[in-house]
């Protein structure tokens, strides 16, 4: 049971007081719950937040609450603060030795994805990659048929990639709202408008990715293996995507798994 504090009935300036505390507490902890700081540096791939200060003031006082400052680190699991006691966040690592770090941080009970974020000079960018080596994922590509139309008539979207033939593009149209903003909707740029579908279906399952800057923001987020995968192959993976991306769009890259902190790359 928690603490309980006695208020004192009958003196109405007292009561009146000590009303005005607590309503200024209560408003206190609201704002603590609410106030969420990002990290501007690390765009939020994987580094401690910081510390932010609450100012409360008191109705019919000039005087003001202040909270001391709040630490989000304190959330942060034991493994993760392990993890991060082993990267230099002031240094900018090589692929390889960001790597070979990540692969000695102590891992947890599933096989975390290998992340690469870049922070890009603008938004609009995209283009496609086929990577040397899989990422580990396995991509859903189907090709538009009466089966996925009467799919997508339900709300069904079981795919990462539609495939369509010329001849079914005015049956899709009206699917555009829903498939455009999520990626979906097949566009000839994009190689997913094809007099021969199953031949690009084969090319995306190989390993063709898409990649994009994000609506409103110039960041790419891209997995690009598992932490089980091979060095070599991941180096190679890691490679061949910041080559696609372009080094003279990358403003700031990064490097993490899952669940670990990020670690800054060098890519001159």
């Amino acid at each position: 049971m928690g603490k309980v504090k006695p208020r004192l009935i009958g003196d109405t300036e007292i009561e009146e007081k000590q009303k005005k505390e607590q309503k200024a507490k209560s408003m206190e902890k609201k704002m603590l719950k609410k106030k969420d700081v990002k990290d501007d540096e690390n765009v939020g791939v994987g580094h401690d937040r910081p510390s932010s200060e609450v100012v409360v003031e008191k109705k019919g006082k000039k005087s003001k609450v202040k909270t001391a400052f709040v630490k989000t680190s304190a959330s942060r699991g034991k493994s993760y603060l392990e993890a991060r006691k082993m990267i230099d966040r002031n240094k900018y690592y090589s692929l390889e030795e960001a790597i070979l770090l990540l692969k000695k941080i102590k891992p947890p009970k599933f096989d975390q994805s290998v992340e690469l974020h870049f922070v890009m000079d603008e938004t609009g960018l995209k283009g496609e990659v086929e990577l040397p080596f899989s990422t580990g994922k396995v991509v859903r590509v189907k090709v538009v048929d009466d089966s996925v139309l009467g799919d997508l008539e339900k709300g069904k979207i079981e795919f990462d990639v539609l495939v369509t033939h010329p001849s079914f593009m005015p049956r899709l149209a009206k699917f555009a709202k829903v498939l455009g903003p999520k990626g979906l909707m097949p566009n000839p740029k994009a190689g997913t408008v094809s007099t021969k579908p199953e031949d690009v279906v084969k090319k995306f399952e190989k390993g063709m990715l898409r990649w994009k800057t994000e609506a409103k923001f110039p960041l790419v987020h891209q997995m690009i293996g598992k932490i089980s995968s091979k060095e070599g192959d991941l180096i190679a993976n890691a490679e061949k995507f910041i080559g696609a991306v372009g080094k003279t769009h990358i403003k700031n890259a990064f490097i993490k798994t899952t669940m670990s902190p990020s670690i800054k790359l060098e890519l001159n």
